[in-house]
């Protein structure tokens, strides 16, 4: 078989289980997390400015 090629005989019996009980889904308040970030910048907005400045320059250079 080339490239692209496939087994139509595997395409032909294909059975799909589209009965979904309500334990076969994802739980998303498995893993919420209550608390706060806090973050504690040491750098000024001018520092800050101009290592951004430093970084697209580079990423421009590359």
């Amino acid at each position: 078989m080339g490239f692209g090629s496939y087994d139509e005989s595997e395409q032909d019996n294909q059975e799909y289980d589209t009965d979904f009980d309500d334990e076969d889904g994802l739980n998303s308040e498995e893993n919420t997390h209550e608390g706060d970030v806090e973050y504690e910048f040491t750098a000024s907005n001018d520092e800050l400015l101009d290592r951004l400045s430093d970084i697209k320059e580079s990423e421009t250079n590359t």
